[in-house]
């Protein structure tokens, strides 16, 4: 075969540079800068609200908060209005009722007692009165929480009340379920040196109202005020406390509440402020509502 006639070969040669990224370390490091962005955010929230702030967020997002609702509107009201006026003004206090909790029947009977301690015990009085008392106080504490819950249901159902949701602290104390009604800058429940409450708080009591209207407990009502003065003259801030308190008692019962649930109602003025560090501070300024924990039930025949 001559020279020139030799089979020609092409060799192809497939280069494979190194392989690049991509932008997928962007996305990453994207969302690790908005993370970040979101904690240091979340740590200048936690440094500047208050503890009134903080208690309103925590209540919010409390899973208690959450009920379900088979209603259009997906609330708990049903798509009723909360206010007292309007086409379905009526609705509300059905609604809170609703949400209430309610008292068995045989709200009386120690029925956590079971049969064998009682047959135990019945030889030895104050052993079944110490454990009559412990049985009623965990009912009562169960009334509470579920009252509690109902309370911050109704107020996150309702607009107008949703955005005061941080100015009502409840607890249980010895005393009873204590709901307080404070005051903060620019949002005050009774205007300055005023004894009636403005038309949110009126609600607000309505509310309370409605709830403990389906406890069997007596109420307690108080009025404080903060360290400075009430007003020219002898109108001191006793006075203005107790009125306060009294015109808290006048709202719930026009609500509802009968006359024999009114256990006391009291003006204490200064003297016990919700932040002794600053007598001044709006937030001494408040009504505290009291369901206070009724005396155990005594055995037939005993005596204290």
């Amino acid at each position: 075969m001559a020279a020139n006639d030799r089979p020609i070969i092409i060799k192809k040669i497939n280069k494979v540079a190194a392989g690049h990224h991509g932008g997928a370390w962007k996305v990453a490091y994207a969302d690790f800068v908005t993370a970040m962005m979101a904690f240091f955010l979340l740590m200048w929230l936690i440094n500047t609200t208050t503890p009134e702030q903080k208690q309103g967020i925590a209540d919010y997002f409390a899973p208690a908060s959450v009920s379900p609702s088979n209603s259009g509107s997906g609330q708990p009201f049903g798509g009723t209005t909360p206010g007292q006026d309007g086409v379905q003004g009526n609705g509300d206090a059905s609604m809170v009722r609703r949400l209430a909790p309610s008292v068995p029947e045989d709200y009386n009977d120690t029925e956590e007692v079971t049969p064998a301690s009682t047959a135990e015990t019945t030889d030895n009085p104050e052993v079944t009165q110490s454990a009559m008392a412990q049985a009623q106080q965990r009912r009562e504490d169960a009334l509470f929480e579920s009252a509690a819950m109902s309370l911050r249901q109704a107020m996150q159902s309702m607009p107008e009340l949703a955005e005061l949701s941080n100015q009502v602290i409840m607890d249980v104390t010895p005393e009873g379920l204590r709901i307080q009604l404070i005051d903060q800058e620019g949002r005050p429940m009774f205007a300055p040196g005023a004894v009636e409450p403005n038309p949110r708080a009126v609600t607000l009591i309505n509310t309370i109202a409605a709830i403990a209207q389906r406890l069997p407990n007596r109420i307690s009502i108080s009025g404080h005020t903060d360290s400075g003065p009430a007003g020219a003259g002898d109108y001191t801030n006793w006075n203005l406390s107790a009125d306060r308190a009294n015109a808290a008692r006048a709202v719930m019962q026009d609500a509802g509440i009968r006359d024999d649930r009114i256990y006391e109602v009291r003006g204490k003025a200064g003297s016990e402020p919700l932040y002794p560090d600053d007598p001044y501070m709006p937030g001494n300024r408040r009504i505290s509502i009291v369901l206070l924990r009724e005396a155990p039930i005594l055995p037939a025949g005993h005596e204290l």
